[in-house]
């Protein structure tokens, strides 16, 4: 029943109460589905029970009700925030409970994983992998800094900011020792910026170009057969080994030739892994000289 099902007044006619048989004479009533009844019988046989105090809505409350559920005008309160809910929006939830439409938001609001309070619409907030952090509290994990919305790295249940992440993930170069943040390249397993794996003479990059190593130092092919290699006391040209043919070298007193430039002066015989005689400063097979 609700609070229209029943009539409250004052009693002019002979009328006992249904319920104790008491005359209702100039006495206040309640009328009920038919039937005239006193106020304490009212209370005790007729009116609903408040959901919130578990006590009867007597005939001298005020009654709210909504679902089938009654409630005292001074009980209608948010359970949340106390706030009288009587002409005002509310959700009723779990428990029975009602709530105001403030608290409601903010109970149902995603939680910050920062600070653990709610997010609430128009807060800035930080979402990645289907968690949420307030701006301000989407901190890097080592400086403690705040990232809010700037670039970041995740590791596990960990967040850096570029800068932390770079001292203490990145890959060190191998020349300038600083973080190697994207690409770079990898020589003797050793990691190095690109812009630091240079010619040692003209300063261009060697990344994908053919090089020589000589004393930790790095020379391209036209660096190396200027300024590095030797030159062959045969034909003149630089002996630069790995670059082609003339991998061989003949050494000899602080000279040196291409294999296939050590040769008999006389006779062009091929000298190199052979005997021979040097002679004037030139080379000889071992029979030549006797022919000189």
């Amino acid at each position: 029943a609700g609070p229209g099902s029943y009539t409250v007044g004052t009693m002019s006619e002979r009328f006992d109460c249904h319920y104790c048989r008491d005359p209702l004479h100039g006495k206040k009533y309640v009328q009920k589905e038919g039937r005239h009844c006193c106020v304490k019988c009212f209370e005790k046989f007729c009116a609903n029970t408040c959901i919130e105090c578990k006590k009867p809505i007597g005939a001298d409350s005020k009654e709210l009700h909504f679902k089938n559920r009654y409630w005292h005008d001074n009980c209608f309160r948010c359970f949340k925030c106390h706030m009288s809910l009587v002409n005002e929006p509310f959700m009723l939830r779990e428990n029975n409970k009602v709530w105001c439409s403030n608290c409601t938001a903010t109970e149902d609001a995603p939680r910050c994983k920062g600070c653990f309070k709610p997010i609430i619409a128009g807060d800035q907030n930080v979402e990645y992998k289907k968690m949420v952090w307030h701006k301000d509290c989407f901190t890097c994990s080592q400086c403690k800094q705040v990232i809010g919305s700037g670039s970041f790295f995740p590791k596990g249940d960990d967040f850096y900011c570029v800068s932390c992440h770079e001292h203490k993930f990145a890959k060190t170069c191998a020349k300038c020792k600083n973080p190697i943040t994207s690409g770079g390249l990898t020589y003797q397993e050793q990691p190095w910026h690109s812009e630091c794996f240079i010619c040692s003479n003209c300063k261009k990059p060697l990344g994908g170009k053919r090089f020589t190593a000589v004393e930790d130092e790095f020379y391209c092919v036209e660096c190396y057969k200027e300024c590095v290699a030797k030159k062959c006391a045969g034909c003149k040209n630089p002996i630069t080994a790995g670059f082609g043919r003339g991998t061989s070298v003949v050494n000899y007193e602080d000279e040196s030739w291409h294999d296939y430039c050590f040769k008999c002066t006389k006779c062009a015989r091929p000298l190199a892994n052979k005997r021979f005689v040097c002679h004037n400063g030139k080379i000889y097979c071992a029979e030549c000289p006797k022919r000189l």
